[in-house]
């Protein structure tokens, strides 16, 4: 059966007033190598046009499942909402100003499925880059492949940062053991880090499989904070 060597995977793209990049990320999807994707887009209460931009994605590719949010909720708060939707087996939260390179689904499944149930989240090298998509740096000349751990790094991720957040992939059954997101954050990875490594062993795949892009005031710069509407 296709669906048994190929399980399905569900990619949750976040938009907040990111009409620049939004069409990028979701193209990213669309040309992904894996053959079992949904992509699920939520648009949370965007003021500058990005509704209207994936709308016209829609139109074009009828696949893409959309969810515009009357009211802007929160980055958890509406992953949360499209997580409710999700069919897949494994879940990428992506961005709508990042980039998925064509193989890293292909990668992610090939990767967990070989180190088995005990291992819920990959993640992988990136490529961050500017605004205007300029290559800035790469996340390895930062932190090298040698220095990266595996397995169980709870303890790894007490003491320090060595993942490029928006490299990971998990199993449902992680996020689903977590009960979701927790809404109370404005942002979610170091709650969801500490939370899942107690749980499930994590997997390094070496190579660049997604480009981060820094944008001023993004949130991913407000990691800490909490959400107030």
């Amino acid at each position: 059966d296709r669906l048994m060597t190929f399980p399905p995977v569900t990619v949750i793209c976040l938009c907040y007033n990111q009409s620049r990049f939004v069409e990028e990320a979701i193209r990213s999807v669309l040309e992904q190598t894996y053959p079992n994707v949904q992509l699920l887009v939520v648009d949370d209460a965007s003021t500058d046009g990005s509704v209207t931009v994936i709308g016209d994605m829609v139109a074009t590719h009828p696949g893409i499942e959309f969810f515009p949010l009357a009211r802007n909720v929160g980055n958890c708060k509406a992953f949360n909402h499209a997580l409710r939707h999700a069919a897949g087996d494994y879940i990428i939260d992506l961005a709508a100003d990042d980039i998925l390179l064509p193989d890293r689904i292909s990668r992610g499944v090939s990767a967990l499925q070989h180190e088995g149930d005990t291992f819920g989240v990959n993640f992988t090298d990136a490529d961050w880059i500017a605004e205007d998509g300029a290559h800035l740096h790469r996340h390895s000349e930062r932190f090298p492949h040698t220095a990266v751990p595996q397995g169980n790094i709870y303890e790894q991720l007490i003491s320090r940062y060595f993942i490029c957040s928006p490299t990971m992939m998990f199993r449902r059954s992680v996020i689903e053991a977590l009960g979701g997101y927790d809404e109370d954050l404005a942002y979610e990875d170091f709650d969801f880090w500490i939370r899942s490594a107690r749980n499930f062993n994590y997997c390094y795949t070496p190579e660049v499989m997604v480009r981060k892009r820094v944008v001023k005031n993004s949130l991913s710069r407000k990691q800490f904070t909490f959400f107030s509407p």
